[in-house]
């Protein structure tokens, strides 16, 4: 089993969907650069791929960066930005909202679910002085 960029590759699977399991890492990044999977052929299994060939494929994948830990503290530093200038962007991810103009009337759940948690926590506090 391959190991690249902190991920254990499914050695079942061929190389080109194994890579896809690196967050950052998806499959049109891969089709449109072939230095992305250098040595590679797209149909072998990443049990088959011989040690050279996943050194290669992780050092283009450092000279790239921006995968897996990287990407995600990079994303979540964009975001806190957002909310702490206070940008409409910022205040849709500071409520849990949809954040990129999707309709939040009818098909949002998540936006749904928090109103009616904020709704049953009203509830429960205005029964609780009653008691």
């Amino acid at each position: 089993m391959a190991r690249i960029a902190g991920v254990d590759l499914p050695r079942t699977k061929r190389i080109e969907i194994g890579l896809t399991y690196i967050y950052g890492i998806g499959r049109v990044p891969l089709e449109h650069h072939p230095e992305g999977r250098p040595g590679s052929a797209p149909t072998s299994a990443s049990r088959i791929c011989p040690k050279t060939t996943s050194g290669s494929i992780s050092k283009v994948i450092e000279e790239q960066g921006g995968v897996e830990g990287d990407l995600r503290k990079e994303i979540s530093m964009n975001i806190k930005r957002l909310m702490e200038i206070g940008c409409y962007r910022g205040l849709r991810h500071r409520r849990n909202l949809p954040v990129r103009g999707q309709r939040t009337k009818t098909n949002a759940p998540h936006a749904q679910a928090a109103r009616a948690r904020a709704r049953l926590r009203r509830r429960r506090l205005s029964n609780y002085g009653e008691e």
